[in-house]
């Protein structure tokens, strides 16, 4: 079979298209040789076999077009391109600025104390980062995305689509370009709202409900990918309430519609016209489309871009607890069905969570009138809490269920500083394959970690239960089996009186506070 190929090149493409076509097969000799009349009597045959298509089935294939036609039709002209022209002086010191200060991966937690030398023979190295899904990359030709919500002038998109400041550009569908007079951003959800000046000609699309969209529904995504304007793909909700790890406030929903660069911030539509989501992320080994995308829910977006078109800000309401997901490991030793609620892990003094009454092991399966069954629903739930308002939240508590409620208040912005610091003690060897030691308020410090309640481990012996259970040296035993522990020797007897061998161990890092399960039998 002979192959041709032709590449597409367009300006702003990194890497050219390459589309092969597949030549047909033609037997050789004249048009009345056998070889073409047993080809010809094959073809015919199983046409004959083949029944063709009832008028009912028509009707389902020409219906679900047209319903792609009309989606095409309705939205297409509230979706624009946006583009950043960014100050060069702006871009030479944004390298430095905004990162915040992170420990590097092999940096010694314990310098200083006398644990220090026992992190050079590499049993406490970090394991290097799995690299998450990334977002679409901007293309040369339109850095992105957007819709319109609002024709007063208002364009919701994403965050990294007009992130690095200078001017940005909208350009709507019939050609026209509009210089952004405010930009709005936050980051913690890759959302962000841009203000052009209003007309007539503007035409936006209407936000629609995202907790109504289910998996298997049909949805488009329109957009600008690789700076190709006006374009629309099809696919279908794949999964809801993703955390895939690319910003702080995750619950995405993921779909199979192409998504490609440049498509971010543009409008991931149902079949009735309605925005329910706002196209974010993809994952992709290659930077392209591989039937995996991901998108911020309407409802989110809603919420977000609401507050930042009133007063500039988005306010948050907090909690006040460290939280994990409920596994199987975790579901027998709290007394819950796996996925069933979210682990409380950490209750911390003065916030709205300890005046309602809250506690390290507590199971919250339903916050309000929401059923949760992942810590991303739950700190979106809390976050979204009306200030002033009452909230019902029901827990399950050492297998009994129990009503609380919750009293909103705003996030405080900074945290609570850290205590002086004392000296370490020196390390002994424990069970489990464990070796631990009394954690001062210096140390604790140094690993990032909010008190210096429980016990650090210095090292875990490759093979034993602690390690297959991911226990590493640095971590923090706060519990074992729902018991507090403040020294070597409590620990030994916590886990020597376990009696059914399955230890519950309050694990806590720089990250937060997590429960896990070891096999100590």
């Amino acid at each position: 079979m002979k192959r041709t190929k032709s590449r597409i090149w367009a300006a702003g493409i990194a890497a050219p298209a390459v589309l092969t076509t597949v030549g047909l097969l033609v037997a050789a000799g004249p048009s009345n040789s056998p070889a073409v009349d047993v080809q010809a009597a094959s073809a015919t045959a199983a046409r004959a076999t083949v029944p063709p298509l009832s008028a009912e089935q028509m009707n389902v294939a020409n219906s679900l077009s047209q319903a792609f036609r009309n989606v095409a039709d309705r939205v297409l002209p509230a979706v624009v391109a946006i583009e950043t022209r960014p100050d060069r002086t702006a871009m030479a010191s944004d390298g430095d600025a905004g990162h915040g200060t992170h420990r590097r991966p092999n940096q010694n937690p314990f310098k200083g104390t006398p644990f220090e030398d026992m992190f050079r023979d590499g049993r406490l190295q970090q394991a290097p980062h799995k690299s998450p899904p990334r977002q679409s990359p901007p293309g040369r030709a339109g850095i992105g995305s957007g819709v319109i919500i609002d024709s007063a002038g208002i364009v919701l998109t994403n965050n990294h689509v007009v992130a690095g400041g200078g001017k940005v550009i909208v350009r709507t569908q019939q050609g026209r370009e509009y210089e952004a007079m405010e930009v709005y951003t936050d980051p913690k959800t890759d959302i962000a709202v841009v203000r052009i000046e209003g007309d007539d000609t503007l035409v936006s699309a209407p936000l629609g409900d995202s907790e109504t969209a289910a998996v298997g529904d049909w949805v488009v995504a329109l957009g600008q990918p690789f700076g190709l304007e006006s374009t629309v793909t099809a696919g279908i909700i794949s999964a809801k309430n993703r955390g895939i790890g690319i910003t702080d406030r995750e619950n995405f929903i993921q779909t199979d519609a192409a998504i490609n660069p440049g498509n971010s911030g543009g409008p991931l539509v149902n079949l009735h016209g309605e925005v329910v989501g706002i196209n974010t992320a993809i994952s992709s080994r290659g930077g392209g489309n591989n039937g995996v995308g991901f998108a911020v829910p309407s409802n989110l977006a809603r919420w977000v871009s609401d507050q930042l078109v009133r007063s500039g800000t988005v306010r948050r309401a907090y909690l006040g607890v460290g939280i994990q997901p409920v596994s199987f490991e975790l579901a027998e030793q709290l007394g819950v069905s796996p996925k069933s609620g979210v682990a409380v892990t950490n209750v911390f003094a003065d916030t709205p969570a300890a005046e309602m009454g809250l506690q390290s092991g507590d199971v919250v399966v339903r916050f309000g009138d929401q059923a949760v069954s992942s810590p991303q629903q739950l700190q979106l739930a809390v976050e979204r809490s009306a200030l002033g308002s009452t909230v019902a939240v029901e827990v399950i508590r050492d297998g009994q269920t129990i009503m609380l409620e919750y009293e909103p208040a705003t996030s405080p912005e900074s945290s609570t500083a850290s205590q002086p610091a004392t000296e370490a003690a020196e390390p002994a060897v424990r069970p489990m394959g464990l070796e631990v030691a009394p954690l001062s308020e210096r140390v604790a410090k140094q690993l990032g970690v909010e008190d210096a309640n429980g016990v650090v481990i210095t090292a875990v012996q490759p093979g034993s239960a602690a390690a297959e259970a991911g226990l590493k040296a640095s971590m923090v035993i706060r519990q074992v089996n729902r018991q507090d522990v403040e020294s070597p020797e409590q620990f030994a007897r916590a886990v020597q009186n376990d009696e059914d061998g399955r230890i519950l161990l309050l694990i806590g890092t720089s990250d937060g506070s997590r429960f896990v399960v070891v096999d100590g039998s």
